[in-house]
């Protein structure tokens, strides 16, 4: 079983390729891109941000039910999401449903005003990534700051994580895709 990746069209170009690959590695299994246009649902204009949680209905609706996807499914936007709740999420996953969104917009550096550093950005999108894929293969979110599953609430603390699984995240894996 693979991980099917789905990039918003607004998404930093150049960057699918690697970040694939680096999520390919983090979980070790397999990513496939898929191509389809997507309403990206949820925007609020008092927030000027889009809920993620109508985002990820919008994937459940779509790809999981119409076009019955079963392998986890990842989304990657350009867009700055929040949930109920939290100013502002890096990503969110539903695991009912095998569906996640990660957002680039607070993963690179042009929003904080720093120098635009391409390698940065493949480098989060890819740790939040296996994040929220993690969580759509069964991982909880982990203690150890340095392991992809530990949950990042500033960049600094996800620029921190390695990008690898600690060993009882890996165990965990390992434990539930043998099954």
């Amino acid at each position: 079983m693979g991980i099917k990746i789905l990039w918003d069209q607004q998404s930093p170009a150049g960057i699918q390729l690697p970040v694939s690959r680096l999520i390919a590695m983090l979980l070790d299994t397999e990513t496939e891109t898929i191509e389809y246009p997507l309403l990206v649902d949820g925007y609020d204009r008092e927030r000027d941000q889009h809920d993620a949680q109508k985002i990820l209905d919008r994937l459940q609706n779509t790809f999981i039910r119409r076009y019955a996807i079963a392998e986890p499914l990842l989304l990657v936007t350009s867009r700055d999401l929040f949930v109920n709740g939290c100013d502002f999420v890096f990503g969110l996953a539903r695991p009912s449903c095998g569906a996640a969104v990660v957002s680039t917009a607070r993963l690179d550096n042009a929003y904080y005003s720093r120098m635009p550093n391409d390698d940065d950005l493949i480098d989060r999108t890819a740790k939040e990534g296996a994040h929220e894929v993690g969580h759509l293969l069964g991982l909880g979110h982990c203690s150890n700051p340095e392991c992809v599953m530990f949950r990042p609430r500033t960049l600094d603390e996800l620029d921190r994580k390695k990008k690898m699984l600690c060993p009882d995240c890996s165990e965990t894996l390992a434990l539930r895709t043998c099954r």
